[in-house]
Formats: structure tokens, C-alpha cells, sequence
């Protein structure tokens, strides 16, 4: 997953088979993320306080299904130390051009790239409905995709040079316009993976300052007409 092999050794087979499309034979690993069952259980009681603080009742979950849950986690952790980070939005690809959009939850963001592929047909590919990758390079940025592409499981192997991320508000009409980074900064701050270990945080922080300079930024306030994904595509494509 964005061009590191990850050795991952579990406890249940199913995480193996999540992750097939992305198995790497006979490479040497770049890091190794070993579960055990304290980490299903953290897995578990964070699941727990968020459906409370949400005001659902509370899900049980199979251990198995938590642990997938706890390799990703631990992937994110490492992740920082090689110039990438785990991003909450979904990414769409168009003629080679990769539009991240995020947003609270609950706001449209699957929605809103499914209008794309609507609009565009086979030019629009999903490359991850919900946790990208993201590297940051000196020359720009490197959406991946990765198993963990939502409930849908819309999103496929590959990567793609990430042109616009586009942060998605609800509107009565379809208007896109580019914002500082100073406006959306706290936003960015919120749907990036925040390691736990400090030197972790501290390399995400920088991350985010080079994903926000590197990277074209808007804000769309827009409907669930077609006409959404065609606004969003001139406004960001450049």
C-alpha cells in the first residue's frame, strides 16, 4: 500500500483476504503490523463510544472484523514516517487527475462522486471511497487506493496524482471557489489520521502543512443534481 510492503501477522485469516488485491510475494517488508487481542478490544470499546456519542445503540462486532480495523490502525501509525498519511474523504480519478473530497460525516461525500461517475461514465474511476492514502512529495501529492474503501467498496489498487481536495458543503445551488489554507486548515486537522506516539503527530502536522501547499483547495456547496459533479470538475480541473 502506497509503495510500501507490510507484513501484517493476525490473529484470524479474514484480514488476509480483505487485503488479496494488494498481496505482495516475495518482497522484503518495510514494517510489520502484529495484532494481538488487546488491540481488537480497543477496537472494540472505541466502536462502542462512538456509537454512543452518536446516540446509536451500540454495535457488536466479531473480532475478526476489529482486528482488520486494528492492522489499518497500525499501518496509519507508520504510515507518517515514510511522507504519507491516511485521509477520511473519497477520491475520484479523471484523465489521470485525482479530486479528494471530505466533509462531515453524513454530508455527501460518497454521493457526491457517485454523481461523477454518473456525469462522466468509465472517464470517472473510483480509487477510494473512504480511507486513502496520501503521500506528499516534493512535487505534489500521491492519492493510493486501499482495501479499506468504505461500505460500498468502491475504490481499486492504483494511484493517482492528486490535482484538488475539495471540502463538501449542502447547497440549494452548485458553487465552487478556491480557499486559503487558513480556512480550511482545522478541517484538514480533523479528517487526517492523528497518530497516538508523539513523533508520529509531530511528522503528521508538517504532512498536512505540505498536503495543504501542494495541493489545490476548495470549498463546493452543491445539490445532488448532476450538474454537481460538472461544477466541481471545471472549478478544480485547472
Amino acid at each position: 500500500m502506497a509503495e510500501r510492503v507490510v507484513e501484517v501477522i493476525s490473529i484470524y485469516p479474514k484480514v488476509h483476504e480483505y487485503c488479496r488485491d494488494y498481496a505482495a510475494e516475495d518482497e522484503p517488508a518495510d514494517f510489520t503490523a502484529e495484532v494481538c487481542q488487546a488491540d481488537i478490544d480497543f477496537e472494540r470499546e472505541r466502536s462502542a463510544r462512538e456509537d454512543i456519542c452518536e446516540g446509536r445503540a451500540v454495535t457488536e462486532y466479531p473480532d475478526d472484523y476489529l482486528e482488520e480495523l486494528a492492522v489499518y490502525r497500525k499501518i496509519a501509525e507508520k504510515m507518517p514516517y515514510y511522507d504519507t498519511v491516511l485521509f477520511h474523504g473519497s477520491v475520484i480519478a479523471m484523465d489521470g487527475q485525482g479530486f479528494l473530497f471530505t466533509a462531515k460525516s453524513g454530508t455527501g461525500k460518497s454521493t457526491h462522486t457517485r454523481l461523477w461517475r454518473e456525469c462522466f461514465g468509465e472517464r470517472a474511476v473510483m480509487v477510494n471511497d473512504d480511507k486513502p492514502l496520501l503521500r506528499i512529495t516534493k512535487s505534489g501529492v500521491i492519492a493510493y487506493g486501499t482495501p479499506y474503501n468504505g461500505k460500498h467498496g468502491l475504490g481499486c489498487n492504483m494511484s493517482v496524482p492528486l490535482r484538488g481536495l475539495c471540502i463538501l458543503t449542502r447547497g440549494a445551488g452548485n458553487r465552487i471557489a478556491p480557499v486559503a489554507r487558513s480556512e480550511v486548515y482545522s478541517m484538514l486537522l480533523q479528517q487526517v489520521y492523528r497518530p497516538a506516539d508523539p513523533a508520529g503527530m509531530a511528522r503528521t502536522l508538517s504532512l498536512v502543512d505540505r498536503l495543504a501547499e501542494n495541493t489545490g483547495l476548495y470549498r463546493l456547496a452543491c445539490n445532488m443534481d448532476k450538474e454537481a459533479a460538472e461544477v466541481a470538475y471545471n472549478g478544480m480541473k485547472g
